[in-house]
Formats: structure tokens, sequence, C-alpha cells
């Protein structure tokens, strides 16, 4: 049997964790043997590649935990480990690119409308069994965001899911920052019921605006104790730093990808004049379930939108979404991705893609992008994950069936060319989380909480 620092690398500390552990059990080779190979290949497969069509009978490569190869054929190694999947489909792995898994009830800062030096890192348990369930439903990378209390929340935190290492070693390698913005029903109803600014839409964007007045008279301190710095003065004084005004220069510079939580048409209007005034950009609109109203506005700003397949009716701002919206907004230029922001949703999210096809007839391969490529570019991340491409990182998923199916389920889940999700294995099963699956899907909820 491997040893116990083998096994925790590569993900089946989950056993541990779980208290299923059954001895003996036989581990794939790659966590048993020492000086594992370095190279896999997974072959006979229905292989999505998300950018390049379909391969039938095709091949995936995965070399020091990069795509090596991808073809009906490659030109691996003859020592390679390699796995028959005849009969399987393989594609990328899943990306939600808007999660609160594993932050427990610290998702906001709700003590001020306006707190983007609050960092989600910081509130991060990688022992979240959420985590595993979303590992078990193909999810490799998440966006970990602040909740939507606030006009201007924290800094989002992104995850390689590679459930059962340590909380560093699960980051996203220097993977771009992002920050968390909401508007309308949330800080409203937050701060509206202690009788507090903003209790209304006016009182959500005169927050922003103020917030932005403020980091726009820091910044130019800042500019002008530099320029005398850079003159040769030397009784010029540092202005004191503020964390919080930092967090919004870095805005203004475009050092954070803005997710702004929002839902209604007009409020999409009014967050891109206010990026528009201020000088920053809008990385995607979460939820954004009336986008199908002004997609043709949104599409030249460039705004990606991460909605639901098919939420509605939970709050009023959710009355008029319609299951055709990730579609028609699809279909008018916006970059749509699908997104959980729910420890339940998370673990199906290829079902939600999968909705695609039925509401608005996308395509298999513009469904599969929405929980993938577009979800990854939505994070900033598009160029290393989101599609079976030689140089892109070795996420890779195995399906029993093919993954848009209500049928579909996980076989194998390699990260970075590193199994840490099968099936075969007694306790990876889902039968033995199906007690924690119904506990988990009530634990991503919060009445100051994202969405609800």
């Amino acid at each position: 049997m491997a040893s116990f620092p083998s096994v925790l690398r590569h993900g089946c500390a989950a056993l541990f964790l779980a208290g299923i552990w059954a001895a003996p059990i036989n581990l794939p080779a790659q966590a048993t043997q020492s000086g594992a190979p370095t190279d896999v290949v997974i072959k006979n497969a229905t292989v999505m590649t998300v950018t390049h069509g379909t391969i039938e009978h095709g091949s995936v490569w995965i070399h020091d935990g990069k795509i090596a190869g991808v073809g009906a054929t490659v030109d691996a190694p003859a020592d390679a480990r390699t796995i028959d999947a005849v009969g399987k489909f393989v594609t990328p792995g899943i990306i939600d690119p808007h999660s609160h898994s594993a932050l427990g009830d610290d998702i906001n800062e709700a003590t001020s409308p306006v707190t983007p030096s609050m960092m989600m890192i910081d509130a991060f348990d990688n022992r979240d069994k959420a985590l595993y369930q979303a590992l078990a439903g193909g999810v490799t990378t998440e966006l970990l965001l602040h909740g939507s209390a606030n006009m201007i929340g924290g800094q989002a935190v992104v995850i390689k899911n590679k459930f059962g290492l340590s909380r560093d070693e699960m980051l996203f390698p220097n993977a771009p920052r992002s920050i968390k913005f909401a508007s309308g029903e949330n800080p409203k109803r937050v701060y509206g019921r202690r009788n507090e600014v903003p209790s209304t839409r006016m009182g959500n964007f005169e927050v922003m605006r103020q917030a932005f007045e403020d980091a726009k008279a820091y910044m130019a301190s800042w500019d002008a104790y530099n320029a005398k710095v850079a003159k040769g003065d030397k009784d010029a004084v540092a202005p004191k730093k503020d964390l919080k005004l930092e967090a919004l220069a870095d805005v203004l510079r475009g050092k954070l990808y803005v997710q702004i939580h929002c839902y209604r048409a007009d409020e999409f209007l009014t967050e891109e004049a206010i990026a528009k005034e201020y000088g920053y950009k809008i990385r995607a609109f979460h939820h954004a379930l009336e986008m199908y109203k002004v997609g043709d506005k949104i599409a030249p700003t460039g705004t990606g939108i991460a909605t639901f397949a098919d939420w509605w009716g939970f709050k009023d701002e959710a009355w008029d979404a319609i299951p055709w919206n990730a579609v028609m907004s699809m279909r008018e230029g916006v970059r749509v991705a699908l997104k959980s922001d729910s420890n339940d949703y998370v673990r199906r999210l290829n079902q939600e893609a999968g909705k695609m096809v039925h509401y608005g007839g996308a395509t298999e391969e513009e469904a599969l992008r929405m929980i993938t490529l577009n979800a990854a570019w939505i994070i900033g991340v598009d160029d290393r994950v989101g599609s079976l491409d030689v140089g892109k990182d070795g996420d890779v998923v195995i399906w029993n069936v093919d993954p848009l199916s209500t049928y579909a389920r996980v076989d194998k889940v390699y990260i970075d060319g590193d199994l840490f999700f099968d099936s075969s294995l007694p306790g990876f099963g889902t039968t033995h989380f199906s007690g924690a699956m119904h506990d988990a899907a009530s634990e991503g909820s919060d009445d100051e909480g994202d969405e609800q």
C-alpha cells in the first residue's frame, strides 16, 4: 500500500478524512510506484477538445503535468501509463467561475458597504468536503468569491481542486486577482434594514461613486509625493497607507478583475457607465438573468457573464429570468459561462451545460465551452486551462458517457497530470457521500450572502 504522504499527494486523503478507508486497496500505479511515470495517455475515447472539435477514438497525452498531444494518435513514449477509455468521453476540467465553497459563513464582511481589502484567501478552508464533491463532478478550478452584501466586497481566491493537499498547494499559480462588486437587492437589504446607506439603488451607486472619488484623491496624493521624491525633495512626507484605498486604486489601475453580482438590465447599463466614467473594465456580470434584454449593448464592451442555466423567481430581481438567457446572450456576442454559486449545483455543472442544448439550441461544443473555456476567461486563466490544447495544464476528466447527459458520471479526474479522483477505487464513489451532499446543498446560501 502507498505511504500516507503519497496517498495524500494524489487526493486519496479524502478516504481518510471521510473515515471510510478500506484495506487493502489497489491504488493506481501513478500513486503507488516510486518514481511514478510522468507520461499519461488516455486513448480510444471521444475527445471533446472545446477549441478544435471532437475527435472520435482519440487520444490525450499528458507529459509532466501539461498536455503534450491531442489527436487520433499521439507520439507518447512507449512506457507511458495508458488508460484505455474505449466508449468513454474526455473533456477539459470543468471550471466554476462563481463559487463560495470552502468559505463557510465568512463569505461576507457585512460591516461596511465597501470592503475591497478583504482577502478571501484568509477564509479559505481547504478541508471543506464541498471541494471533494465538486471534484467528483469534474470541477478542477474554482473562483472563490466574496458574497454580495456589499457594493464593493473583497478579493477572490482561485484554486485548483487538488483536494487533500495543503491550502497553499491548492492555489492556482499566478492567477489574476479578482474583486467582487454587487448591486441591487442584496446590499439594499443588508444596509436598508439597519437604516444605513445604501438602502436604495440610488444609494448603491452613490456609495460606489464616492468610493472611487476617494480612491482618485488617494492616488493623487501618492502621485504628488512620488513627484516630489523624484525631484529630490528630502522633506516630502508620504501619505498614510490605506489598504481599502490601495485596493480601490488597483481597480482603477486595471490590476483587479471586476466581477459584479447584478441581475437587472438597467443596472448592467449603469455599471458600465460608472466603469467608463472612472476608467476601469468590468470582467463579468454574475447572475445576469436579464442580459437577454440588452446583450446587443453589452457585447461591444467585452464584458462577459457567468449565469445560471434556469434559476428564476427566487427574488424580485429574478422574476424576468428565462432559461433561454444564456444562448440568447451568446447569439448577441456576449461571452457566456455557467456557474454554480451553490455547493449543490457545482457537482453537476455538466448537466447545467446540457440544458443549453435544449434551451436555445446551443451546439454541444458551445454548451461545453460555457463550463470550460469561457469560464476560464472570466477568471483570466484561459491561456492555461479550459480546453484540450497542447501546452495547457493537464486538467482532464474522463466520463462514462457524453458529459452533457443526465446519466454522465465522472470516472477519473487529472489535475496537472496527477490523478485526484477515481470512481473505481473504494471510497471514491459518490454513494459514500450521499448524506454529505444532502448537507452541502444548504451550506452555500446565506440571507446576507450570495443569492437568497
